[in-house]
């Protein structure tokens, strides 16, 4: 069993040595079925990222905008589960995916999973960590209690809307990075970055002792390149998926958009 949080380090450690952000694209997984999505997970993979996040899909994901809910509703009509989720992280390390995975979903599932059964069932399938949007910090202890003892990272989200207080408390409990919300609202394709952003960012950089990822509304090469000047990593969800939807040969464009956003990173 890997060592969730060592595994993210070393992913940022060698980003940082190569003088570049981490490339941390968002997929659903089941969409457009389970099967299909393990195939799109192993081709971004190939294709440059970094660490990848695995969508786990809900009835009722609050942090996401329409595209990653019309993700997530096919995905469940298609019949993907939690249990069907950890099978592709699973199915993604038999095939040679070296990548840190983190599962992104919320807490319903993992309440009625049982916490400490996710978190044992998600480590030995090979997961590194999880990000749950619906899940403060003052409620997270047993879920933090769990990653403790598996070794794997809880990642705790902020917003710019964050005050001070939260900020100092969220640093001192991050563990792998912390996932910095770009603005209010949800999840989805923007034509600009927030103005504000790059003070945000300062913000909570004054107090972090692990990488600053920003996710959140980043869509295009140029968006990434930009937020990838000031932080640790880029997130990227919404525009992958839109990329991915509809396309002949799913697996063959998530590949090309996510080479496009590495090139962004690298040159």
């Amino acid at each position: 069993m890997n060592n969730g949080l060592a595994h993210i380090r070393d992913t940022f450690t060698r980003a940082h040595h190569e003088n570049r952000a981490v490339l941390m694209p968002y997929f659903t997984i089941g969409f457009p079925t389970l099967e299909k999505s393990a195939a799109i997970l192993h081709s971004i993979a190939d294709s440059g990222a970094d660490l990848i996040e695995l969508g786990v899909p809900f009835s009722d994901p609050l942090a996401d905008g329409p595209t990653i809910q019309h993700s997530t509703q096919i995905a469940l009509e298609a019949g993907t589960s939690v249990s069907g989720c950890l099978e592709v992280v699973r199915e993604l390390r038999q095939r040679g995916v070296t990548q840190p995975l983190i599962l992104m979903g919320y807490y319903n599932p993992i309440l009625a999973y049982g916490v400490s059964n996710y978190v044992q069932a998600a480590a030995e399938a090979g997961a590194d960590g999880f990000i749950v949007p619906d899940l403060p910090p003052e409620e997270a202890h047993e879920l933090e209690q769990a990653c403790r003892e598996f070794g794997l990272a809880l990642v705790f989200m902020l917003a710019p809307t964050s005050t001070p207080d939260r900020i100092s408390m969220v640093t001192s409990r991050a563990s792998g990075f912390i996932y910095l919300v770009s603005l209010t609202g949800v999840t989805g394709a923007r034509n600009a970055l927030p103005v504000d952003l790059a003070d945000f960012i300062q913000r909570v950089k004054i107090k972090a002792h692990v990488p600053l990822a920003v996710g959140f509304g980043i869509s295009t090469p140029e968006q990434v390149r930009q937020v990838g000047s000031q932080v640790d990593g880029v997130i990227v969800g919404s525009a992958l998926i839109s990329a991915v939807d509809g396309a002949p040969d799913p697996s063959q464009a998530a590949g090309e958009f996510v080479r496009r956003l590495k090139d962004s990173l690298i040159h």
